[in-house]
């Protein structure tokens, strides 16, 4: 269902980040989140217990609680405590809509160097879509663009925002994104972009990814204008193969795509550095659910199996995919957003004795 497509952690130890496999318990960085965030977080705690898997949590304190007592969340506690584990599961985090502090998931990327955004999209059994057999890897840069938050007020009533694209960020997203599709057997990448109108920042990332695709001759490349990309990829996803992207487009069309598969409670997400990696469902806290017992933990547990699989545990992370594919497939114990009537506890329990 998912995959981060690592064959083994040790190789790509230099050129993606990942974690050197270890014996024995592993710890874990967990960030439970906001909203429906706690209850997911704990359905996905129940999930690795039943799997047997030796993860050892170091799970953070209620965000609320700590900004309640004039704490730092980010710098106070998940921070140090990823900068001690090198990877991390996470649940969604608030972030207030025009107004209020930066946002924690954009803090956290770019404080770690997370500078790459790795989006597997593809078909769920039993999820009903317009169509079948998607299979698109997103591949997004994820520390500058207009997400480095560089913006100021000229005069009242004009607002600046900087666009920051570097060659060096763009050149190791595309090497990323070639080496990724080198290893996983994937064909074809297109380069997303806007150079048509945006020729200086929006150019020189097509040229950084030019250079490195020369040395990738076995990888078909090719360019695309991102209006014309979201176009043509709900006309026709299965075109695609890889999908690199500079940061703001890479949201949006990441989002794009998992419309095609059933939302984004059904995808999983990865951001990933040298020297750690925070594994993420990117979903909202859901508030208006909070608390009932209707979560769908389903992004979580797949960004788990991403998680497993950077971390060199290929057969648990086997286990567990195929455990979330046989409960789809049945169809039996679904959540309400995926048209099933199961609770989070419901919905939990089969993917345990899916196990």
């Amino acid at each position: 269902m998912v995959t981060t497509g690592k064959t083994d952690a040790r190789d790509e130890t230099a050129s993606h980040g990942a974690a050197p496999r270890r014996t024995g318990s592993r710890k874990v960085t967990l960030i439970p989140g906001d909203g429906i965030g706690p209850e997911i977080s704990a359905a996905a705690r129940r999930v690795f217990d039943a799997l047997g898997v030796r993860v050892d949590w170091e799970e953070m304190p209620a965000r609320a609680e700590v900004e309640s007592k004039g704490g730092d969340y980010l710098k106070d506690f998940v921070l140090p405590s990823i900068e001690k584990t090198r990877v991390a599961l996470k649940g969604p985090l608030a972030t207030e809509v025009g107004s209020g502090a930066r946002s924690l998931n954009v803090a956290l990327r770019q404080a770690l160097e997370l500078f790459a955004n790795l989006r597997p999209v593809k078909s769920v059994p039993g999820v009903p879509t317009p169509f079948r057999d998607v299979d698109v890897v997103i591949v997004r840069e994820n520390t500058e663009d207009l997400y480095s938050g560089l913006e100021h007020t000229v005069v009242p009533g004009v607002v600046e925002s900087l666009k920051i694209i570097t060659e060096k960020a763009s050149t190791r997203i595309a090497k990323f994104a070639f080496d990724y599709a080198v290893k996983h057997g994937r064909r074809k990448i297109h380069a997303i972009h806007k150079a048509n109108i945006m020729k200086l920042s929006d150019g020189l990332f097509l040229s950084s990814v030019r250079k490195v695709a020369t040395d990738f001759p076995a990888i078909e490349y090719k360019e695309l204008i991102v209006d014309n990309a979201c176009m043509q990829i709900v006309l026709d996803p299965h075109q695609y193969d890889v999908l690199l992207l500079t940061n703001l487009y890479g949201d949006i069309m990441s989002d794009l795509a998992a419309g095609l598969v059933g939302g984004l409670g059904v995808v999983p997400s990865g951001n990933i550095g040298h020297s750690a990696a925070v594994f993420e469902a990117v979903h909202g806290t859901a508030p208006d659910i909070a608390g009932k017992g209707a979560a769908n933990p389903t992004a979580l547990l797949m960004s788990g199996v991403m998680m497993l699989e950077y971390l060199g545990e290929e057969a648990a992370a086997q286990k567990l995919d195929s455990a979330l594919k046989k409960v789809y497939a049945e169809g039996k114990s679904l959540t309400r957003d995926v048209g099933g009537n199961a609770s989070t506890q419901g919905f939990t329990d089969a993917v345990i004795a899916a196990l």
